[in-house]
């Protein structure tokens, strides 16, 4: 279980009422299955031996008895295998019955865990037949072996270290203070749930919610498995609604799905980062007396990544509503935070360096957006295009066009004989290409925006975006720089979605906004050829989709490259090979590290995603941090 990914499943059999033995051959069919598709842990529904409609029928010893031996049957199933499987039973204890989970590994039983919260409302009756758990562990004999019955216990496999899982029953999980509290607190990343959730109208959706919410709130993965066909319809009906969760995110869910297994994997490792960086997440001491800790082993092996999904822009939502929705809620963020800074500051003007390039048109359509807050005039907002060596006439002629368009002033500056003339001055080459010849031309543009706006009284507005700033795509103290950067915390991947957005929703910019988004990204700071670009920065520094890939899961889950490429390789499969992956993960890894200095001085700029790189915000780092051990990490991966 490489990586912290572990393989779990939720299982609703079929099954017939008080027929423990149809039900025992039901779940060994399901649990084959399970050792097939290399489950790591496995959960049945509450009751699953005798079903849970049994009613009086819990009183009979026929019925008690026959439970035990359908569980000896099971266990002596999975002598062969590590598997950690939750399966429910009526258990009798001192002339109490109670609802219990057995859990299983390696043929033994480890643990009873006991049901707390018994449901008697409605069409639940179960305080009729069950006692509640006992505030506090007790030993019982099952199977010939003394094991723990009770609500606190944990469950700590020898490997992957994060992972430590615990269980609680159906109704545990409707109450104010659910047991798995306490479970997550002293350290328990998986919760499961054996439920026997009757289907209601509306209920659906309900339960889905309580489980991805509850799983953000413990911050854990949560495997919900649900009672369905078998089951008596005497007075209720049961969907088998499967659910598996992981800290807010519905990873896998299936209804009416009986006799089959409901897989993924969650990411423990993940899971215990996010707990770490959560200051206000406590924890709780797991052997003070109260919880037992039991430790299982766990198969050798690497997970293999066949059910969960990894979406090619983790940026962007993938539906079309929600996306929609997304960039009306991100468009109107950026605005309100530079409609703010504009009225504080009393800014007669906002000046825009626009170059017909994807990430300053954004700039502008966020200003524009933030003046019609303010009900300020357009013409107070300057776009100021700079053609010098390497501008083309398709983008200088896009400038000029968004800027008619959007109703703003627009000005043309022309920077080729300041720049040449610096040239002089520092005695540079112009036939010299380097990086002065480039950066030269961006620092000029910087102080003619930065000029302006002195001279009208104003403030410029920075153009750069979050991808560029994790490369270090930027020169310093040139595009670098600015009084209130709009797109710092907007990646590359997200701003093409967000100006396609404009374009479909202002037919005065659509044409214009479409030809910008089909033009290659390009800094065009060196000369054209034959009137096109010549300088395509994804050729240099390697496709923003990759990038943007490995920053999300490098800074918001701290995942090491190793584990990133794993996962990208899988994601990109057919359109990156692995050595193409590695090469440009390498190069974002460097870069991330040799670039933190552009980063520690940064403009203000506002958050609106989940990641942003301000020194202020999120992202502090040193800026002569060694990248020794990422970088070596990167380039040791085999392709």
């Amino acid at each position: 279980m490489k990586d912290g990914f572990v393989k779990v499943a939720a299982a609703t059999p079929r099954l017939k009422v008080a027929n423990t033995c149809y039900n025992a051959d039901e779940v060994i069919a399901l649990y084959d299955e399970a050792v097939a598709r290399k489950v790591d842990v496995l959960v049945f529904p509450e009751l699953t031996l005798t079903g849970y409609t049994d009613g009086d029928l819990f009183f009979q010893k026929v019925l008690q008895d026959g439970a035990t031996e359908a569980l000896a049957r099971i266990a002596k199933a999975s002598s062969s295998s590590r598997m950690l499987m939750f399966v429910g039973l009526p258990f009798l204890l001192e002339g109490k019955l109670y609802n219990t989970a057995a859990v299983i590994s390696g043929g033994r039983v480890l643990a009873l865990v006991a049901k707390r919260n018994l449901p008697t409302y409605g069409e639940f009756y179960e305080s009729r037949w069950f006692t509640p758990c006992p505030d506090e562990n007790i030993t019982v004999e099952i199977l010939g072996e003394k094991v723990p019955l009770g609500n606190r216990i944990l469950f700590r496999a020898s490997a992957p270290s994060s992972l430590i899982v615990a269980a609680e029953i159906c109704e545990d999980l409707w109450v104010p203070e659910p047991p798995s509290v306490s479970h997550a607190l002293t350290g328990a990343t998986l919760i499961v749930n054996l439920s026997a959730s009757d289907e209601l109208i509306g209920k659906e959706e309900y339960r889905t919610g309580l489980v991805a919410a509850h799983s953000a709130r413990i911050i854990s993965a949560y495997v919900y498995a649900d009672a369905g066909e078998g089951e008596s319809t005497t007075d209720m009906v049961f969907t088998g609604s499967n659910l598996i969760a992981e800290n807010g995110t519905v990873l896998k869910e299936s209804i009416y799905n009986y006799g089959t297994l409901t897989v993924t994997e969650i990411d423990t490792d993940r899971i215990c980062y996010e707990r770490s960086r959560t200051t206000t997440y406590p924890k709780l001491d797991a052997v003070d007396g109260l919880y037992d800790v039991i430790a299982f082993d766990t198969e050798e092996r690497e997970t293999e990544l066949s059910e969960r999904h990894f979406s090619r822009f983790p940026f962007v939502p993938e539906g079309e509503s929600e996306r929609k929705s997304r960039c009306e809620k991100i468009l109107t963020l950026q605005a309100l935070g530079l409609k703010k800074r504009v009225a504080h500051t009393n800014a007669r003007t906002a000046v825009v360096g626009l170059s017909g390039g994807l990430d300053s048109t954004l700039a502008l359509l966020v200003t524009v957006r933030a003046f019609d807050m303010l009900s300020r005039s357009r013409k107070d907002i300057v776009a100021i295009t700079m053609p010098c060596f390497g501008t083309t006439q398709r983008t200088k002629s896009n400038a000029e066009k968004l800027g008619e368009a959007l109703g703003v002033t627009f000005l043309e500056i022309d920077i080729t004989d300041s720049v040449l003339r610096h040239f002089e001055d520092i005695g540079h080459d112009r036939e010299d290409l380097s990086v002065t010849y480039e950066n030269c031309q961006a620092r000029e543009r910087t102080q003619v925006l930065m000029d302006y706006a002195n001279k009208s009284g104003g403030m410029v507005i920075g153009t750069g975006d979050l991808s560029e700033l994790a490369l270090g795509w930027a020169t310093y103290n040139g595009d670098h720089m600015s009084m209130y950067g709009v797109n710092s915390s907007i990646p590359k991947t997200l701003v093409r979605y967000l100006v396609d957005y404009v374009a479909e929703t202002d037919a005065s910019v659509h044409d214009v906004l479409k030809d910008i988004l089909a033009t290659p990204v390009s800094p065009e700071l060196l000369p054209a050829k034959d009137g096109r670009i010549s300088q395509e920065t994804e050729s240099i520094v390697g496709p923003y989709e990759l990038h943007d890939f490995f920053l999300y899961y490098f800074v918001r889950h701290a995942y090491p490259p190793h584990k990133i490429f794993r996962i990208a390789r899988r994601t990109f499969d057919g359109a990156y090979d692995g050595a193409v992956i590695k090469k440009w993960l390498v190069t974002f890894t460097r870069r991330f590290f040799s670039q933190q200095f552009k980063r520690s001085c940064l403009p203000d700029g506002p958050k609106v995603g989940t990641i942003t790189l301000s020194p202020r915000s999120d992202w502090r780092m040193p800026s002569d941090g060694d990248g020794a051990l990422w970088v070596a990490d990167a380039e040791s991966i085999e392709v």
